[in-house]
């Protein structure tokens, strides 16, 4: 996992190019229905909810992308545990919603292409009541605590993961964080958190064990070095 555009990164707020170009992403087929069901697994480094195909981005990136699949990252009872930072800030944990570009036939193709990926990248912390949308995934994670196991969840509003707003967020150029970390990645940061209830965290980061059979915890990857990259912000971040 070596190279210069490996994620992920701190955001450096100050640093961050204000560029007006970059428009409101645009979601397309977020909302399921709840007979469409989506398979959610622990796969020992994480718990991924397969996303169906007819779930795309249509605005924000030049070029059209569907959904594959979302997953977290998350810390422990002791401390957050975001990939990304803000400002050398870390947060209790983050979602990422994997996207590959139409123009290549499966995923598997399109990760080894420059133009392959793109990813919704979404912090969340911990406030005041339970969060509609997390639960349904949330409370399905005592059917999977060992590697390996997988259920099926009902459909739900997947947009609901992400904020609300989705005009304000920070845009690179990056890499997969996990092996093979390939350096596929248009990166889009949104500056909006997402808020859980302290139960819902804690359900996050203690339900699922790891090939070790200890609790999964802190599974992200460190902050990487930027190596001249620019970060693109979407608003004025001054």
């Amino acid at each position: 996992c070596g190279g210069t555009k490996q994620s992920p990164i701190n955001v450096d707020t100050a640093q961050a190019i204000f560029c007006p170009d970059l428009r409101p992403i645009q979601l397309s087929g977020y909302s399921l229905p709840a007979n469409k069901l989506l398979k959610l697994k622990n796969n020992g480094h994480t718990v991924v909810l397969e996303l169906p195909e007819s779930l795309a981005l249509t605005g924000g990136y030049a070029q059209q992308y569907r959904a594959a699949q979302l997953h977290l990252h998350w810390g422990s009872p002791l401390g957050p545990g975001s990939e990304h930072t803000v400002n050398g800030r870390r947060f209790a944990a983050e979602i990422h919603v994997v996207h590959y570009n139409t123009k290549y036939d499966s995923f598997a193709e399109a990760m080894v292409e420059p133009d392959g990926l793109a990813v919704l990248g979404a912090f969340l912390e911990v406030g005041h009541g339970e969060n509609q949308y997390y639960h349904e995934i949330l409370k399905h994670l005592h059917k999977i605590p060992e590697v390996g196991q997988e259920t099926f969840v009902p459909g739900f509003n997947i947009a609901g993961l992400l904020p609300a707003n989705l005009k304000f967020y920070f845009h690179y150029n990056g890499s997969l964080t996990t092996p093979p970390c390939y350096q596929t990645v248009k990166w889009t940061i949104f500056n909006q958190t997402m808020l859980l209830s302290h139960h819902q965290m804690s359900v996050l980061v203690s339900s699922l064990r790891g090939d070790d059979s200890k609790f999964l915890q802190n599974n992200y990857r460190s902050v990487q070095n930027l190596h001249g990259r620019r970060v693109l912000a979407s608003f004025q971040t001054t």
